[in-house]
């Protein structure tokens, strides 16, 4: 049994699927019930269970074999760092006792020891935590994921605009949930003793500008890119509903990603998903 937290997300849910149309059995946890019926209908379990319940965590994965650990986000009105970090502590120890043989857990690209900025540190935090424990693990390293534009599909078709906090010109490795769980299937159900570091991303590099064109032919309309500048950024957010140290945070984030290149060590895994699909199936779909 394949146990996937963040099952009713963008990546976890890709992995799900992906998961059961090659006949593995997936349990789905979630905070909620709000997506049980539908799980269940496509032969998954279902289970209800908060991340920070340590005992009720623990026994969950004490009934499967093999763990998708991704770190639920946090709510952005919350302090997202305390509150993401607090999940993984409970996460790390609801693992302790739980038997479990292999954990593929889903990080980003530009992981690194750094506090207050996002997943960058938090993520970072999890790969060192997992290398301090005995059970087996793979790493995803995810590019830049091409789902985080999908709050743009509103201001595209309403205003003709889609709002970014980087350059129009920056292009950064972005990523298709679908290929992330295409990877994450692939790691999960491999022999035990395979592990490692795996960069996965999309085709190619993609930016803003490269986006709006996205969203323009997917629309049939004109789409440009409306820049927020680095001095608005902590406001910016703060407009779309974060908290004031949420905001900071992201902001942080965004500049880490903007101002240090990232390279891996390794070459990445390509998916096949282009932005101009992934847009496409987005806009079809709402």
């Amino acid at each position: 049994m394949h146990i996937i937290l963040g099952g009713t997300g963008h990546v976890g849910s890709a992995l799900a699927e992906t998961l059961l149309e090659r006949g593995e059995a997936v349990t789905v946890v979630s905070r909620n019930t709000s997506a049980r019926e539908a799980w269940e209908r496509r032969g998954a379990r279902f289970a209800v269970v908060d991340v920070q319940d340590v005992d009720a965590l623990r026994r969950l994965l004490q009934r499967g074999r093999r763990l998708f650990l991704l770190n639920p986000p946090a709510a952005p009105a919350t302090d997202t760092d305390a509150v993401e970090k607090a999940n993984l502590r409970a996460i790390l120890a609801a693992i302790e006792g739980s038997d479990l043989e292999k954990i593929v857990a889903e990080s980003t690209y530009g992981a690194q020891d750094r506090d207050r900025s996002g997943d960058l540190g938090i993520l970072y935090d999890m790969e060192q935590a997992l290398r301090a424990q005995p059970t087996p693990f793979s790493v995803i390293r995810a590019a830049y994921y091409m789902s985080n534009w999908d709050a743009s599909l509103h201001s595209a078709r309403e205003h003709g605009k889609v709002l970014s906090f980087y350059p129009a010109d920056f292009s950064l490795p972005m990523v298709a949930p679908r290929d992330l769980g295409r990877v994450a299937a692939d790691l999960i159900t491999e022999p035990v003793a395979n592990t490692g570091m795996h960069h996965v991303e999309g085709p190619r590099a993609y930016s803003p500008a490269d986006v709006a064109d996205a969203f323009a032919q997917a629309l049939g309309r004109e789409v440009e890119v409306e820049v927020v500048p680095r001095a608005q950024w902590v406001a910016a957010y703060q407009k779309l509903g974060f908290s004031e140290a949420a905001a900071k945070s992201y902001a942080d984030m965004t500049a880490v990603t903007l101002d240090k290149s990232y390279r891996p060590a390794h070459d990445p895994v390509r998916g096949q998903v282009s932005l101009q699909a992934y847009v496409q199936g987005l806009v079809d779909r709402f």
